[in-house]
């Protein structure tokens, strides 16, 4: 079966339904709308029990083959979903997926969720084998470049119409947040009234979107303002952003960073790397207070967040959201 992108998924799910469905890409969105748009697909065929497993380290693969062969004689189609954070299954894992497809039947579907995978990861033989009997769901990123394209399909999938100005006001705002992006659109429909989305409506929807804003989050916590990021954290909370919206931003900034030290170091002006006069500063104060080794370790605690809030580490995705605002601000966490 060729692999598909997710523009692709809905008409492939109405040609019919295969066993197997790998889906991979680290666009939180997507990735969700995607596994949603398969469950869907699958209930209405009559797969109404639902198994979910997570893959992680010292995982038995035992429990993948043992939860399609568990079905009673009288029992619904199941699902089986694996979420493998990490991405590679190791020896035993290839194996216990190779096994599944080569007997994979009509009664269970199998729903992989992973990370973006490179080359060698898609040559290998479990993602062959798993392909020969299913569907692949590239996700990429959406560039910046991109973004008004994907913001403007966005709103008229959603009934909505806006001024090509209005569009770049978001695309600028979100940043290639997605999520992000979504949310700015579902408020959008209330205050569309049936009529084109203007600059300037847009300008002030987005501006009022949250009192506590996560790019206010991040200044403070550039400017070593630990005590105002960490109220700015406890106030999104508050008024509901959610966790992932949070995580990308601190990492997003984490990463910039990690750059333009590097770029620094090779002799390039902070002022050609930091288009943002106001910003500036505050991107100079914090390379001078965070080493990159630092900021590595901050990556890895990122992700470590970024598994719990998808359901695969024991912790509060906020505690390891607040260790990450004090790291950021230059103070050591609780």
């Amino acid at each position: 079966m060729p692999r598909i992108n997710p523009r692709q998924l809905a008409q492939n799910l109405r040609q019919g339904l295969y066993p197997l469905y790998v889906v991979t890409g680290d666009e939180p969105l997507l990735v969700q709308e995607c596994c949603d748009n398969i469950r869907e697909a699958a209930r209405k065929l009559g797969f109404n029990e639902r198994e979910l497993l997570h893959g992680e380290n010292n995982f038995d693969w035992g429990q993948l083959l043992s939860a399609a062969g568990s079905m009673s004689l009288f029992a619904d189609k199941k699902i089986i979903e694996l979420r493998l954070p990490g991405g590679k299954p190791g020896d035993k894992g290839s194996k216990a997926l190779q096994e599944f497809a080569n007997n994979a039947s009509d009664e269970t579907l199998l729903l992989l969720v992973l990370p973006r995978l490179d080359r060698s990861q898609l040559n290998s033989k479990w993602v062959k084998a798993l392909e020969s009997r299913g569907v692949l769901v590239q996700i990429w990123p959406v560039d910046a470049s991109e973004m008004p394209r994907w913001i403007h399909q966005r709103l008229r999938a959603n009934g909505l119409n806006a001024e090509p100005e209005a569009i770049q006001i978001l695309a600028e705002r979100v940043e290639g947040n997605l999520l992000a992006a979504s949310q700015e659109i579902e408020k959008l429909k209330l205050l569309a009234n049936d009529s084109v989305i203007t600059a300037e409506t847009m300008s002030n929807a987005v501006a009022s979107s949250a009192r506590y804003d996560v790019f206010g989050l991040i200044d403070k916590a550039l400017a070593a303002d630990a005590a105002g990021a960490v109220r700015t954290l406890q106030g999104l909370r508050a008024e509901g952003v959610e966790a992932p919206v949070v995580l990308w931003a601190i990492a997003r900034e984490i990463r910039s960073l990690l750059e333009i030290q590097k770029k620094l170091d090779e002799g390039q002006p902070l002022n050609r790397l930091v288009r943002i006069q106001k910003r500036q500063p505050l991107v100079q104060a914090a390379c001078q207070r965070l080493h990159p080794s630092h900021l590595e370790s901050f990556l890895l605690r990122a992700r470590a967040v970024d598994n719990a809030i998808k359901g695969g580490r024991e912790m509060d995705p906020w505690a390891g959201l607040l260790e990450l605002t004090l790291n950021l601000s230059g103070k050591r966490s609780i």
